[in-house]
């Protein structure tokens, strides 16, 4: 039994304590749409399918993607196919941006955080998340990991301002997540005794997490940052 067939059957609650940081990423994107004007124009730079189109409701999205990372996905609803290291913008046309668990993708990601920079106005807002401790996925188009002090360089060398790096979680929220991951590996008749052995420590490890004030183990970072008038 695949993990992503356990997920499916959890209860909403269960999902977003075992899903965390898919969780806080949600969170994370309705509270920055909920912060930015009616109107305004907001770039997704990395957009997949543009899940997160209907948070930004009351403003004007543009979902940006090259359209290659997953063969399986519908990207029938972008705004524009383009790479994010030569966005197809005029300067400083844009309010605020978001960038979703996709600068991994990005084979030259200083390259994209400063094109998303020039198409910001000065000022413009941005939500970036990107993963630290993640596996590979959408392969082979998967290139980076990154730390806090790597995030904020990008950042800060791009022209942002009032740079804020949280991290998702620390380790015994990482330690649950890997055990979850370890369900793919199971089928058959192991699918259930791997369900019995791994599931109850995946749902008693997040309630250590308390445990890890530094934060040095986390599946990634939720970065919110000003550009620079």
């Amino acid at each position: 039994m695949k993990t992503q067939a356990i997920e499916r059957r959890l209860p909403r609650f269960l999902r977003r304590y075992i899903l965390d940081f898919e969780a806080r990423i949600e969170d994370a994107v309705r509270s920055f749409a909920a912060g930015l004007a009616p109107g305004v124009r907001v770039l997704d730079a990395g957009a997949g399918e543009c899940r997160y189109a209907k948070a930004f409701a009351r403003q004007r999205y543009c979902g940006v993607d090259l359209g290659v990372g997953d063969a399986s996905w519908n990207y029938k609803g972008l705004d524009a196919v383009a790479d994010l290291m030569a966005l197809p913008f005029p300067e400083g046309c844009f309010d605020a941006a978001i960038n979703i668990v996709t600068l991994e993708h990005v084979r030259e990601p200083r390259c994209a955080v400063a094109e998303i920079a020039r198409v910001l106005r000065p000022g413009g807002q941005l939500l970036l998340v990107v993963p630290h401790e993640w596996e590979v996925h959408q392969a082979p188009h998967d290139y980076f990991r990154f730390t806090r002090y790597g995030v904020r360089h990008l950042l800060a060398e791009a022209g942002f301002v009032d740079i804020h790096v949280l991290a998702a979680g620390g380790y015994f929220r990482l330690l649950a997540r890997r055990l979850l991951n370890g369900l793919q590996f199971f089928s058959g008749l192991w699918a259930l005794p791997a369900v019995l052995l791994l599931a109850p420590p995946a749902l008693i490890l997040p309630a250590l997490d308390f445990l890890d004030r530094d934060r040095n183990f986390t599946l990634g970072y939720l970065c919110t940052a000003r550009k620079r008038f």
